[in-house]
């Protein structure tokens, strides 16, 4: 080995000196390459309004930010229709009563957030939403926020007369802030979020977590927050949505709502999600019922739905 090593040796010297006796340099030993070192990958530019998650929300910025709307409220969809009238319409007690109800529920557990739905299409939650909201406007010091989360049919907006975008929608999908969607009504501590341009799939756009930033941000601003879903039976809005609410309010049809549909439509919450019932257009001269926290009977022959557990059902009329 050692005669083999030497020859090696003996041979790259002369190849040296024959190099440099025709005027080359003697070739260098490869030079390490230094590993590439990775640029730094830039954060694509997003095409949306990042939040300002941190920025306080209170009424008084709502106030400022938010100029007074030329709202034309539907009088078939709401009966506060004018805030300074003297006398109410048939109908707005009951709806000071469900506002009592709720009250009192709070209490008990925290309650702020309130998601009203239905079991069926047509049977009345935007109804009962706009009135609740309404009632609630019109005490003294408090503040009711409304979102319109029924992303497939938005009527809301109608109901009080205000612009349907930019709304939910828009804000779900990142193209806007959460103070660009809220809009402000004659009745000054009435608030709306309406529904939003159209979208191919409220689903997923409910299912980001976005709602739930926007309800947290505004959540210091209001005494209530109103969700208006979609209904419970055949379709899932409703129970993504109770997800960030607070309880569940549930709205029936009176005498035309299926008792097998209510039932299902219970079973879409648990029983500490389900606050109460509304059983609406009651037609006139039966009158209304209270049962709060009893479970006395579920009127007139109906069956009570098994999760209510006498729950605050309260029983407005509609005209």
């Amino acid at each position: 080995m050692s005669r083999i090593h030497e020859a090696l040796k003996k041979a790259e010297l002369e190849r040296g000196e024959s190099l440099s006796a025709l005027g080359q340099e003697p070739l260098a030993p490869a030079a390490e390459v230094a590993p590439a070192t990775a640029l730094p990958v830039e954060e694509p530019q997003l095409a949306v309004h990042e939040e300002r998650v941190f920025e306080p929300v209170t009424l008084d910025l709502l106030r400022q930010r938010c100029p007074i709307g030329d709202w034309h409220p539907d009088s078939k969809a709401v009966l506060f229709a004018d805030a300074t009238a003297k006398t109410h319409p048939s109908g707005a007690e009951e709806f000071r009563t469900l506002r009592s109800r709720l009250y009192h529920l709070r209490e008990k557990a925290p309650l702020q957030t309130v998601l009203i739905t239905s079991a069926l299409p047509s049977e009345g939650k935007t109804f009962v939403s706009l009135n609740l909201a309404r009632s609630i406007a019109q005490q003294a010091h408090r503040s009711v926020l409304v979102i319109d989360a029924d992303l497939r049919i938005s009527r809301i907006h109608e109901g009080v007369g205000a612009a349907q975008s930019p709304g939910l929608s828009d804000y779900l999908k990142g193209e806007v802030d959460a103070l660009d969607v809220i809009q402000r009504g004659p009745q000054d501590n009435l608030f709306v979020v309406a529904g939003g341009s159209s979208n191919s799939n409220p689903v997923e756009l409910l299912s980001t977590g976005r709602l739930r930033t926007l309800i947290h941000r505004f959540s210091t601003a209001f005494d209530w927050i109103l969700l208006d879903s979609p209904p419970a039976v055949y379709l899932s809005d409703s129970s993504l949505l109770a997800k960030v609410s607070d309880g569940v309010v549930l709205v029936v049809q009176s005498g035309l709502t299926p008792y097998d549909s209510a039932q299902k439509a219970c079973k879409e919450f648990t029983p500490e999600q389900l606050v109460g019932v509304v059983l609406n257009r009651v037609p006139p001269g039966r009158g209304y019922y209270y049962d709060y926290y009893y479970g006395h009977g579920y009127g007139r022959g109906q069956k009570r739905p098994e999760q209510n557990n006498g729950k605050a059902t309260v029983v407005p009329s509609q005209p």
